[in-house]
């Protein structure tokens, strides 16, 4: 009873070999084709398994050599920081030096820049020392001056640098005169010792009027400073002891705690450093 489905069996599987073996070369191709078709789906899905077994095995980095390339990368991120903050600093810098060649080809007087190289330990915020000298011809008593106003005057001098006294120090007097109707006028002299872009100016008429803002400029008494020179605007006044004259504080214009160029200002009509040195040659 049971071998009866097995003889069946054996029986379709020997019709189906006879039906092949008789059908024509073309229908066998095409038969052929067909089941083919039905198989070829899974034979390719078991090979993109293994291609993307074969992949995630070699895409797989051991845990130090990730941490090395970490390391590298944040070591050459950190450098590229400082080079960036490098290049911006040159171009603050390019760009005021560009902002004072033009300053300086705008002025009517003989003018040449120098740098400041240092300040007097014994007297650090009244004191500067710049990179001209004599050989530049500059000699003692030029003003020494920013775009932004007065810094002080040339107290001493070398071949090759110069020492500033700045405004504020007490032998740094300047004549000044106040932007106003009255056109009142006093002497610039040292300040609060702890408000170091303060300064006063003493000697105004008891009857003087001051506002503040109102400008201040050099009056051009004295023989040293030209006039108009920019010092700073008015912050306010009062009568001194006695009501013998009035005394005002000055903001300054150009900021002395923060100097890295400054303008010695030569006389008017006075050869140019490259003409002078050109006159020098034999």
């Amino acid at each position: 009873m049971f071998r009866r489905p097995h003889y069946i069996a054996s029986a379709l599987v020997a019709v189906l070999i006879l039906i092949l073996l008789n059908l024509s070369a073309q229908t066998t191709a095409k038969l052929k084709l067909g089941i083919g078709s039905l198989f070829l789906p899974l034979f390719g899905v078991s090979g993109s398994s293994r291609e993307l077994a074969g992949n995630s095995a070699d895409a797989l980095i051991p845990r130090g050599e990730l941490l090395r390339q970490r390391e590298t990368l944040l070591r050459e991120n950190q450098q590229l920081r400082v080079l960036i903050q490098r290049m911006e600093a040159l171009e603050q810098e390019n760009a005021r030096l560009r902002d004072l060649v033009g300053w300086q080809r705008a002025q009517r007087a003989t003018t040449r820049l120098a740098r400041v190289i240092g300040r007097e330990p014994s007297n650090w915020w009244r004191t500067v020392q710049i990179d001209v000298g004599s050989r530049h011809g500059v000699r003692e008593n030029l003003p020494v001056l920013t775009p932004q106003g007065l810094v002080g005057r040339i107290a001493s001098v070398s071949p090759t640098f110069s020492q500033v006294l700045l405004l504020g120090d007490p032998n740094c007097k300047v004549a000044a005169r106040v932007d106003n109707e009255a056109r009142d006028s006093g002497i610039i002299g040292p300040g609060d010792p702890l408000e170091r872009d303060l300064v006063e100016l003493s000697y105004l008429a008891r009857s003087a009027s001051l506002k503040p803002g109102e400008t201040v400029r050099t009056s051009g008494d004295g023989g040293v400073f030209p006039r108009d020179i920019p010092i700073g605007t008015i912050v306010d006044s009062h009568p001194v002891e006695y009501g013998l004259y009035t005394v005002a504080r000055v903001k300054l214009a150009a900021n002395l705690s923060a100097l890295d160029e400054v303008f010695v200002l030569f006389p008017e009509g006075a050869p140019t450093p490259a003409e002078r040195n050109r006159g020098s040659k034999p």
